[in-house]
């Protein structure tokens, strides 16, 4: 709800908790001196208060300076995977949903399978968005993760300082340049921002990813894992909003269990 300037985020199905944890993580990307994120104004009850940021089409130029910030914004990093930022006690959330984290150093690929992929294709499986067949083939994915299968978990040495939730609508093209908004913040792989700009279209996503490219480099074979960094939002959708994504995140892990 736009006023006055501000724009106010409320709670909706996510714990008051929630938004506290957002602006802490608007403010721990904001450290990073990379992408601009929308100025936190204040936290109220059930509410949270944002500058409104003036939207216009998005140009090549901006998407380039795009890709070189969030290279910094990911350099920036994080103290282990699973990291929440500063100030943020137990998990994160995202889209309404519990987002874990993780307490103590463990490598990505066992992070991402315990904490990004199994808790919500649970949840996607108990309301029906994935059958047993397809949370197998998840499942797969999972152990391959787990063991540290080099084609799946390669760039994933160090952790990045994530935005953690950076679909297209995430990113509003100002007259300065790109303001990112609602944040799921963690530590995390790099490539999965990278995936998840990809997953519902991003404009001048080629320029953004080459800028982002020359500034920071990207390990061989990043695009083939797009699926898997994509499989983590896809059930969390199938999760929130039933089948048609179930089916489009077992796609997905059939493709990565083909790496």
């Amino acid at each position: 709800m736009a006023r006055g300037g501000e724009f106010v985020k409320r709670a909706g199905s996510a714990p008051a908790a929630a938004l506290a944890a957002e602006a802490a993580g608007l403010a721990w990307l904001a450290e990073a001196g990379g992408a601009a994120v929308c100025r936190v104004r204040r936290v109220e009850a059930g509410a949270l208060v944002l500058d409104l940021v003036e939207e216009v089409p998005a140009t090549p130029a901006a998407a380039e300076a795009f890709g070189r910030d969030l290279a910094a914004t990911h350099a920036a990093g994080a103290e282990r995977f699973g990291a929440p930022p500063p100030g943020v006690e137990g998990d994160a959330w995202i889209a309404g949903l519990p987002l874990p984290m993780s307490r103590a150093p463990e490598p990505w690929g066992a992070f991402y399978a315990l904490r990004r992929l199994e808790p919500f294709l649970r949840t996607a499986r108990e309301r029906g968005a994935v059958d047993a067949d397809g949370a197998a083939v998840v499942e797969r994915v999972c152990a391959r993760l787990a063991d540290g299968d080099p084609a799946l978990v390669a760039g994933g040495q160090r952790p990045a300082r994530l935005h953690g939730d950076l679909w297209s609508g995430n990113v509003l093209w100002s007259p300065s340049g790109v303001v990112l908004v609602d944040c799921a913040a963690h530590g995390g792989h790099p490539e999965t921002d990278l995936a998840m700009l990809a997953l519902f279209g991003l404009p001048h996503l080629d320029r953004v990813l080459e800028a982002y490219t020359e500034a920071a480099g990207t390990p061989g074979g990043w695009r083939e894992r797009v699926p898997l960094h994509q499989l983590h939002p896809l059930l969390v959708h199938a999760a929130l909003f039933g089948g048609g994504y179930g089916a489009q995140a077992v796609r997905a892990a059939e493709r990565v269990l083909a790496l």
